[in-house]
């Protein structure tokens, strides 16, 4: 519904501005290189002009480092208005934020036009992570995805981790992030951070 009347942008905005603002009451992503927090931005936000100077004004209202937030773009969202997306990473980067491209594979042709996004992640859809252990298509198309991506410079995440089986098989394989129950499971920014020392590392997705 929120998509349906073009919404999304709105709740974007609010996630943005309340994921920064926690982290500052928190104490936390105020230096470089302490932890990576991920944020999921809508492809309807891709096509707002103003979104950026919106992201750079809450950055220095709430002296958010840069390189501690981590903006993830589904594939299918990036490649609707693949020029704008692209101009919309770039002015991310120019600032130091992260870039993910998530859901990664379920594209037509999800590896022609991989080379000319300035991303940083690279996160394996969870529908070919879930069947690795029994379909070998799958498997090789997760290698696949993963290989391509560490030639390119960038780190690869598998996402729908949810048990110890796919934990080994992942990491044999040499994805370098996990995500999924097996992993962690979900919990409230504010009740993470809560359970963090000022002196560590904040690290949420």
């Amino acid at each position: 519904p929120a998509e349906q009347f073009n919404l999304m942008p709105i709740m974007d905005r609010w996630v943005i501005d309340h994921t920064f603002s926690t982290l500052s009451s928190a104490g936390f992503s105020r230096t470089h290189g302490e932890g990576i927090v991920s944020i999921n931005l809508s492809g309807q936000s891709l096509a707002d002009p103003e979104l950026t100077g919106y992201i750079f004004s809450n950055t220095d209202k709430y002296r958010i480092a840069p390189d501690c937030i981590c903006f993830e773009i589904t594939e299918t969202s990036a490649i609707r208005d693949i020029n704008f997306a692209q101009q919309i990473f770039r002015q991310l980067k120019s600032r130091g934020f992260r870039l993910s491209l998530d859901d990664f594979g379920t594209g037509l042709s999800s590896f022609s036009y991989l080379k000319d996004m300035p991303v940083d992640y690279l996160k394996i859809d969870g529908s070919f992570v879930r069947t690795i252990l029994n379909d070998r298509v799958t498997s090789a198309m997760v290698e696949s995805i993963n290989t391509v991506g560490h030639v390119m410079g960038l780190e690869t995440i598998a996402e729908y981790v949810e048990n110890d089986a796919l934990v080994a098989q992942l990491k044999h394989i040499g994805v370098d992030h996990l995500q999924g129950y097996a992993i962690a499971e979900p919990v409230a920014l504010k009740e993470y951070l809560s359970g963090l020392r000022t002196t560590d590392s904040a690290c949420t997705g």
